[in-house]
């Protein structure tokens, strides 16, 4: 195989086609396809082809909801290449919302220009997978690989030459020119999250193990409105919602979000989560409500009708009465450094998505920007990789496959998920200090044994990865003593000394090195 690309989200899908007319491309996914963060994405993609809009102001709302630690270089290729992408993304097929024959574009959270592209009113992620896996299936040079579990990345002389796959059981070697890591986030960590199941952090616990630096771990952004009802799925209630006036109410009907801040519910998603954490515990409740039912119903059902049809399942009606919501994880800005064409620490190894951090988030993701970076730097990491897999030439090594002692299993893995999940929700989640994050540090070190097993079964390996990466964004909070975007530590409301500094984490022996970068 010419280039292995490990992910079939936004950003895997696009680096494939990137890559595929310079040689033979394997993509692989643990699950179906179409399993992942994209295919969930609702709120839209951002981008700036407006007439009221220009480049400079997306590359600004960026920034400042960034709250100071974005990369401006990074940012300005984000949008400065993002409308030519969409634009193709239109020529391959994709059919953005209307108003007649224009596009209609819509304002959400800390953006100054209406720039949100909808499909299908909030099914935009559903529609980018679809017209992307249409174009990859259009191309005989793309094989795909779906239930493939990556074990491992093969590294050699400080090369990234492939990695070892597990499928049914059986453990198999892919060697390629260059390899593309593209698996998506780790809401999965946290109890209540947005994210899809498959989103374990699977990317970041193997870049770490094959020696590559992570950073900004401590990032971790919640997404405040989910839906909060017993029985139901913790099913994200869009952005887009506020965006066109919904209203976030206490347990007793009052408005409060002008009280954390002027922009009340379209301020960053940072101070909405913590917004309605401090409203809950005021009030006492588990919940706020999320209110529409002062908007015309048939335009709700027409701008939102998978939210619609969703909540009517579990007998809400968006229409007629307040939904309630609570914050959730929901997108990772740190991962596996990159520089700005996706390329890692490591020779020929590149990232892109939610698993890389190229830096365009900082410390806060502004809204929709996420579908955009997938589609620019899934391209950018494609064409890097080809460039490199050119000039490296082929794979041609003996790699045995690695020794497996199974290990004795003492524990029960379903209780530990579970357990760990609550952990990092009640003691690394929105607000955090110093004792929280000790108290998680220690009992995560009791299951570091875990994380240093070899195992041949999916929900283990998950596992592994969730409690090495789980592990990695504790010691990051605790590192970073003062408070920035969607980092908050309660002990240290402030930003802090150094606060525009980011942390870099590496593999060292059984353990890590931690340090700062500019």
């Amino acid at each position: 195989m010419d280039y292995l690309v490990i992910g079939s989200g936004v950003a895997g899908l696009r680096a494939a086609i990137e890559l595929a007319p310079h040689g033979r491309v394997l993509v692989v996914t643990k699950d179906k396809p179409t399993e992942g963060s994209t295919e969930y994405a609702q709120g839209g993609v951002a981008v700036a082809l407006s007439d009221e809009d220009e480049v400079h102001i997306h590359l600004s709302d960026t920034i400042k909801a960034g709250d100071g630690l974005c990369k401006r270089e990074a940012v300005k290729v984000l949008v400065e290449e993002g409308p030519a992408r969409i634009v193709e993304l239109i020529s391959w097929g994709a059919e953005f919302d209307r108003e007649g024959m224009r596009l209609a574009f819509t304002l959400e959270a800390a953006h100054s220009r209406k720039r949100i592209l909808h499909a299908h009113g909030d099914a935009t992620g559903r529609e980018i997978e679809r017209v992307l896996l249409k174009k990859v299936r259009s191309i005989n040079t793309i094989s795909r690989y779906p239930f493939a579990f990556t074990l491992d990345l093969i590294v050699e002389d400080g090369r990234c030459c492939g990695a070892f796959l597990l499928r049914e059981g059986e453990v198999t070697a892919i060697l390629s020119r260059a390899v593309i890591l593209a698996t998506g986030g780790l809401g999965q960590l946290f109890a209540r999250t947005t994210n899809p199941p498959v989103a374990t952090g699977d990317g970041m616990a193997i870049a770490f193990r094959a020696g590559a630096v992570l950073e900004d771990m401590e990032f971790v952004q919640f997404h405040p409105t989910s839906l909060y009802y017993p029985s139901a799925p913790q099913f994200l209630l869009s952005e887009a919602m506020r965006g066109e006036g919904a209203i976030l109410r206490n347990i007793h009907g009052g408005q409060f979000m002008s009280s954390y801040h002027p922009m009340a519910e379209l301020a960053p998603r940072d101070v909405v989560s913590r917004a309605i954490i401090s409203e809950m515990v005021r009030t006492k409740s588990k919940n706020v409500f999320l209110d529409l039912t002062h908007l015309d119903g048939r335009f709700i059902k027409n701008r939102f009708p998978r939210i619609y049809s969703t909540c009517l399942q579990y007998d809400i009606d968006i229409t007629e009465e307040p939904v309630p919501v609570s914050p959730a994880a929901h997108y990772m800005m740190g991962g596996v450094w990159t520089d700005l064409n996706g390329q890692t620490s490591i020779d020929g190894l590149f990232a892109a998505g939610e698993v890389a951090c190229t830096g365009v988030h900082g410390a806060n993701r502004l809204a929709s920007n996420s579908l955009l970076e997938g589609l620019v730097y899934g391209a950018r990491a494609g064409q890097a990789a080809a460039s490199y897999g050119e000039a490296a030439g082929p794979q041609k090594m003996d790699i045995p496959e690695p020794e497996y002692k199974r290990p004795k299993r003492d524990f029960d893995p379903e209780k530990i998920r579970s357990s760990l999940r609550k952990l990092l929700w009640e003691r690394v989640g929105i607000i955090r200090c110093a004792r929280s994050l000790t108290e998680a540090k220690t009992r995560l070190s009791k299951w570091t044994v875990i994380s240093e097993m070899d195992f041949r079964d999916r929900r283990l390996l998950e596992l592994k990865n969730m409690l090495t990466v789980a592990m990695l964004i504790t010691e990051a909070a605790l590192r970073r003593e003062g408070s920035v975007g969607a980092h908050y530590r309660s002990d240290f409301p402030a930003r802090g000394k150094n606060w525009q500094r980011h942390i870099n984490i590496r593999k060292e022996g059984s353990g890590f090195r931690m340090n700062s970068a500019s």
